[in-house]
């Protein structure tokens, strides 16, 4: 039990240190390229999709060069994560509470969409909805936790984004807005909401059928955020108080909105924000 109990704490302390620092600590072995300090050179090569947690790419001339000299390639098991995040998640199974900003963005009118498309056309605008969405996140820094249907899930974690995470997860809502065709001449190419929240949250890996391990974030924090994005109509972020009050945001041009969310009795304070406004 004595050496459960301290394997229980050095996983924990490793994922502790990971996410609030986004270095390893000391003992834990991890390749060079891994290291926080590479971690911008890392972006830079071309091109996506890439890691969800490292950021090294799968495709292109720097997909070719991570493959070719550092074996690493899309997981087997998860394909939003690296063989080598995959080996950390399985081997050190587990996680640690803290607080993160949450970033989920919901296609509006899908059904109609898929009505209204052949399954290759719907396919090719959710592909490429993703791939927008998944840009501006890693430019970030954030974590893509799921892409799901029409949504896709992400976090920012103090390691990868910084302190001022919740400034980082409004700004990057902006940029996606804007990637989707939001505050320009022409008509958004997709409607899209998009709910962002900070809070405390648990983020580890996760186990699910077959044994497949993947980085996941669960808790009232990211339930909360789920429904402010499932209010949020097309063109708009709804931004917890709580995000608000840790990105330092003033209020002007934004809209109060007090509203009772699916499974809370109190209601929940959010600001309604429009890009260009």
């Amino acid at each position: 039990m004595a050496d459960k109990k301290i394997s229980e704490e050095m996983i924990k302390k490793a994922w502790h240190t990971y996410l609030t620092t986004g270095d390893m600590p000391q003992g834990f072995e991890h390749p060079w390229y891994e290291r926080k300090v590479f971690r911008p050179l890392i972006k830079r090569m071309p091109r996506s999709p890439r890691c969800a947690v490292c950021y090294i790419p799968f495709e292109g001339i720097g997909g070719r060069f991570a493959k070719v000299f550092w074996n690493v390639e899309p997981s087997k098991l998860n394909p939003h994560l690296c063989n080598l995040c995959e080996n950390f998640a399985t081997e050190y199974h587990g996680g640690v509470e803290l607080e993160i900003s949450i970033l989920f963005v919901d296609v509006r009118g899908s059904t109609g969409m898929a009505e209204k498309s052949s399954p290759e056309e719907y396919s090719k605008l959710i592909n490429r909805f993703y791939r927008a969405a998944t840009d501006e996140l890693f430019k970030s820094y954030g974590f893509v936790e799921k892409l799901l249907g029409d949504e896709v899930a992400g976090f920012f974690v103090p390691g990868f984004a910084g302190t001022g995470h919740a400034k980082v997860a409004v700004e990057t809502g902006k940029r996606i807005m804007k990637a989707m065709g939001y505050g320009g001449s022409s008509k958004p190419w997709i409607p899209v909401g998009i709910g962002i929240n900070t809070g405390l949250a648990y983020v580890g890996s996760v186990n699910a059928e077959g044994g497949v391990s993947n980085i996941a974030m669960l808790g009232d924090a990211v339930n909360t955020t789920a429904r402010l994005t499932s209010l949020a109509v097309a063109g708009e972020m709804l931004v917890s108080d709580a995000t608000r009050q840790a990105a330092g945001l003033k209020t002007d041009g934004m809209e109060l909105r007090n509203l009772i969310l699916k499974g809370r009795s109190q209601e929940v304070k959010a600001w309604a924000l429009r890009v260009g406004k």
